[in-house]
């Protein structure tokens, strides 16, 4: 199946750090991701996304949005099939650029098939604990396996270059389990889909006939 016809997946980077490590894993995820399920992958960096914590006068509940680039993200979120958070842990928690965006919005959320896979010096474990609550709340659909990657202290400390194909190999599979939960999970919904679709029709249809039949009787009582 070509890439524009898969559902895409959004892989959202959850730190804007000047020398960050996040788009080298969160591009690393994306090639084990599209090497093991049939899904399109697009990786999303939140330091491209202008999103002001201070310039929407609604709540985001209501979706009531007026500022375009609230729009914008609104229609990225909604649009995707499922979504990756690929955060660091920084200080037991999660970055702040990536509560604030996921804070713009509400109901793009709701339903959503979701990933998360943390780093840092001790694998990120309470950032994504941290993340599976907020998206319990959000209804989101968080799957069981959240890859936790240690990075070494030279890479965090001395700022030797990570090689994730090297230094996160021991990872693979794990994220690789995480994705194809992730592809289930997004082929479970689109089959869910289909069968509230053939009951909808169906409830028509016996609408439709049951309206000719009291139409008949009223006809024939005439």
């Amino acid at each position: 199946m070509p890439d524009e016809q898969k559902p895409v997946v959004l892989l959202i980077m959850g730190s804007v750090r000047a020398g960050r490590n996040c788009p080298r894993i969160a591009h690393w995820a994306a090639r084990i991701g599209h090497a093991s399920t049939d899904l399109a992958y697009e990786v999303i960096d939140l330091a491209d996304w202008s999103l002001p914590m201070d310039d929407e006068p609604g709540l985001p509940h209501a979706g009531e949005y007026i500022q375009s680039h609230t729009h914008a993200w609104s229609e990225k979120v909604r649009s995707a099939a499922a979504v990756v958070f690929v955060t660091p842990q920084y200080n037991w928690g999660y970055p702040a650029p990536l509560k604030n965006a996921i804070d713009h919005l509400y109901s793009e959320w709701r339903g959503k098939p979701t990933a998360i896979i943390s780093y840092g010096g001790h694998g990120g474990s309470k950032c994504a604990k941290q993340l599976r609550q907020v998206g319990a709340g959000l209804k989101m659909r968080v799957m069981t396996t959240a890859p936790a990657l240690t990075l070494s202290e030279k890479v965090i400390h001395q700022q030797v270059e990570l090689d994730p194909e090297v230094d996160l190999a021991s990872y693979a599979g794990k994220v690789r389990k995480a994705f194809k939960e992730l592809s289930a999970e997004i082929r479970q919904q689109g089959d869910r889909g289909k069968s509230r679709y053939a009951a909808e029709r169906l409830l028509k249809a016996v609408a439709k006939v049951r309206k000719a039949f009291r139409e008949r009787r009223s006809l024939s009582a005439e």
